[in-house]
């Protein structure tokens, strides 16, 4: 089963960080076999549990999705079918511009399973490592997509944005709007938004201040189970 060790994933991040964009786990260019072998993998993981699981999600190719990690990195997703919080997550497909949602909820049987060996069991995340709006194989798709943010809900309640955020990528493939990722001190070249590039033949732009990498603050997420954005795509 495809795993990854939290300090190993931490380190990954920070790595990412020395090329601008902030890290996250990396992804194949053909998500779909991808997510067949981890469907696969939840299956074989329940084998003999007669418990009603709630089905995995897994972001495909032009599927938009909430990357996030917990303070201590054992709670996660990334877009993965075996991720402990792929059970009904909101993953989207992005068909054109337009509002879009994208979620995660720990209030499920199959998290409670995965992390306690109990469906009834009680785990409840806490804390935020890292949080990004994520749209897989983005930067081939829609190329001048901008992300643009219009609200962060946790546990049903709206939160305060500190700045706002831009859209980039860190591979040249997926594109991404941070959210929390302290791991970037400023925004990167390819940074954009809907006012336009925030740098210029590498000058920033006159709003180019306005805009950050980590957009919440981690009190807000203290301890939480569902968290929700809304956002807008524009520029395809």
């Amino acid at each position: 089963m495809k795993r990854i060790i939290p300090f190993i994933l931490a380190a990954a991040v920070v790595c990412g960080a020395f090329v601008s964009c902030g890290g996250s786990k990396k992804k194949a260019s053909t998500p779909t076999s991808e997510a067949v072998t981890a469907e696969s993998e939840v299956q074989d993981k329940h084998a003999g549990v007669d418990i009603d699981f709630e089905d995995t999600k897994a972001a495909e190719s032009g599927d938009a999705y909430l990357a996030i990690v917990n303070s201590d990195w054992k709670v996660q997703y990334w877009g993965d079918a075996e991720d402990v919080l792929a059970y009904n997550a909101g993953v989207t497909h992005i068909n054109g511009n337009g509002d879009y949602t994208v979620s995660v909820t720990a209030d499920t049987k199959g998290f409670r399973y995965d992390t306690t060996g109990n469906a009834e069991g009680e785990n409840v995340p806490s804390g935020l490592a890292f949080m990004s709006v994520m749209i897989n194989d983005g930067e081939t798709l829609y190329p001048n997509a901008v992300i643009t943010v219009n609200s962060i809900k946790v546990d049903g309640k709206e939160i305060a944005m500190t700045s706002k955020p831009y859209t980039s990528s860190d591979d040249g493939k997926e594109t991404r709007a941070n959210l929390y990722n302290e791991w970037v001190s400023k925004p990167s070249e390819d940074a954009r938004s809907t006012q336009g590039a925030l740098y210029n033949g590498g000058e920033p732009a006159d709003f180019c201040g306005d805009y950050s990498a980590t957009v919440v603050n981690a009190e807000d997420f203290a301890s939480w189970s569902n968290v929700e954005v809304n956002f807008t795509v524009s520029g395809i």
